[in-house]
């Protein structure tokens, strides 16, 4: 698919299941996202191969973050653009159905979702964010010791070459 052309609903045909259980997200990201990384975040990003975990696109101001394997909506994230210009996340809920995303944790699914959007979509090294989530999952697991390319794999997975 071209760079410039959009990954929608029906990039997915049918395979994308909507969140079942929505629960607002009592955290949002504080980044305000500028009108270029905006145009990227339109766009989406669809997983390529089964080391990528996260399938994207928007319709209109909300952006929907879906498991690539399951087709299962995780995040619904609305955007809202800024006077002084770019955008940010104002509104968002999660899912909480826990036989479809074991998430309970706002903090940690707002993490995710600037991760996914910076990490992913972006395309950006987000190394901060990265070391935050590390940190959250060693932390919330008890296991200092978890590698933290294991813990990166298994909730972020990778991103592709474009």
């Amino acid at each position: 698919m071209p760079k410039d052309e959009p990954v929608t609903r029906a990039s997915f045909s049918d395979r994308l299941q909507p969140i079942v259980v929505p629960r607002p997200l009592s955290l949002l990201p504080g980044r305000v996202w500028s009108d270029e990384e905006w145009e990227c975040i339109r766009l989406g990003y669809s997983a390529r191969d089964m080391d990528e975990k996260w399938n994207v696109f928007a319709e209109g101001n909300v952006v929907h973050l879906h498991r690539s394997w399951t087709g299962h909506g995780v995040v619904e994230a609305t955007f809202t653009p800024l006077d002084s210009g770019g955008r940010q996340v104002t509104e968002a809920v999660v899912e909480r159905d826990g036989d479809r995303y074991s998430g309970t944790d706002d903090a940690y699914d707002c993490l995710m979702l600037e991760l996914v959007l910076s990490a992913i979509v972006l395309g950006e090294p987000a190394q901060e964010l990265r070391a935050r989530l590390v940190e959250r999952v060693r932390g919330a697991s008890g296991r200092e010791d978890v590698p933290a390319g294991i813990v990166l794999h298994s909730a972020l997975g990778l991103r592709s070459g474009s």
